[in-house]
Formats: C-alpha cells, structure tokens, sequence
C-alpha cells in the first residue's frame, strides 16, 4: 500500500465515504486535532510514570481513533459501518478520575502547568483536547451533524487529563503551583 496518493495535492481530501472537501474544511480541523490529541495521549502514555496506566491509555487512544472516524465520516451517509463511542465510554473516565481524586489533595486553586517535563505533557493534551472540543462545538453549530457523546467525551476526557496531570506531579514528587492572582492596590 502506498502511503502517498497525490489525490489531495490541490487541497482536497475525501471524507470515509468518498466526499471531496477541503483540508481546510472544519470537520478535517476537528478529525486532524483528535489527531494531534491521539499523539499526545501516546507521549503521556510513554512517561515512566504512567507505566501501570498504559492500558488505559491505550484504551483512550482508541476511543480517539473511533471518535476521529465518526467525525471523519460523511454526514451525507449516516448508514456508514464505523466503531462506536458509548455512554460507557464517558463513565469510564469518571470513574477514573474519581479514584485518583481520592488520593489527592484539594483543589483550592486554579494550578499552573508545569513542575515536571512529564506533567507538562499531560496539560499539553489537555489543552489540545479542548481545542478539539471546541472546534466540534463550532462544527455543531455551523450545522454539521456530530453525535453529542463525541463532545461529552472530550469534555469529561479533557477533565480526566487534568486531574490526571495533577495525580502524576504528586507521584513524581513534582510541585504543583498554585495560581494566586496578583491583586491591585489603590
């Protein structure tokens, strides 16, 4: 199989299901940045720290991949066969968080990102998972249809990211900032 085809050399693409669009078409943005977040997840993934989490990440990358494929898919043929994305799916990240929540601290304060190269990978997913939430929201409201729990997983999937990030600084022995804001005196 050849990797290269030449068919987008004009700036086009096909949607699964053979429609031509535009690569600068919102619904390629929103597939091409659960992309960028499936890249991201692999490098959290790769951290030492995450050694007795890569299954479940793995389990999140997959997900990805069959939420890139639902917003791949040509909305012209909802009869398409593609993977499915479960309500399943969403509490299984709740149910994750709530565990590694038990053992953290309180959260009083907003945290800046940072304190350890590892820790900082995982906010980079999660600011890259909102971007991708974000730009299916805009692909929803520009009319385009998207199954809602597309949304609803990257929304609870980027809250696991950040509870995530703060579970692993703690294992790391990583300092986790606080954001105290600056306050004005008259």
């Amino acid at each position: 199989m050849k990797i290269y085809t030449k068919t987008g050399d004009k700036g086009q693409t096909s949607l699964f299901g053979g429609k031509r669009v535009s690569k600068a078409h919102l619904r390629i943005e929103a597939y091409g940045t659960v992309d960028e977040l499936l890249s991201y997840i692999g490098l959290v993934r790769d951290q030492e720290v995450n050694k007795s989490r890569k299954e479940d990440l793995k389990e999140i990358q997959d997900r990805l991949f069959t939420l890139g494929a639902a917003l791949a898919a040509d909305p012209d043929k909802p009869k398409l066969k593609k993977p499915d994305l479960f309500e399943s799916d969403v509490e299984w990240l709740e149910s994750e968080m709530d565990k590694m929540n038990e053992e953290l601290p309180a959260l009083t304060h907003f945290v800046l990102p940072g304190g350890h190269q590892s820790v900082s990978f995982c906010h980079l997913a999660r600011v890259v998972c909102r971007r991708a939430e974000r730009l299916t929201i805009r692909l929803m409201e520009d009319g385009e249809e998207v199954d809602e729990l597309i949304t609803k997983y990257l929304n609870r999937l980027s809250d696991y990211l950040f509870v995530l990030s703060r579970k692993m600084a703690k294992e790391i022995d990583a300092e986790e900032v606080p954001w105290i804001p600056r306050t004005v005196s008259k």
